[in-house]
């Protein structure tokens, strides 16, 4: 697993990502889940859904049982 370093500047932390890690654009998304910080690139923050959609295979989720759907009156 690679490391950023962390810098202090001021009352803010500045993270340094390595070469590979860098994004397009100035800013990102970032979100904290207890300890671990996730970076989303804000100029495609979908790119990476959209992206991991080709690597599903056909069968994905072949198996799974749905209930019937319910009956509904029709709507006015």
């Amino acid at each position: 697993m690679e490391t950023a370093q962390v810098l202090q500047q001021g009352e803010n932390q500045v993270v340094v990502l390595p070469k590979d890690f860098q994004v397009e654009g100035s800013e990102v998304y970032v979100k904290k889940v207890d300890s671990t910080i996730v970076l989303i690139a804000k100029e495609n923050p979908w790119g990476s859904l959209f992206d991991s959609l080709s690597e599903f295979s056909e069968d994905f989720m072949e198996t799974r049982e749905q209930p019937v759907l319910d009956s509904r009156e029709e709507w006015e």
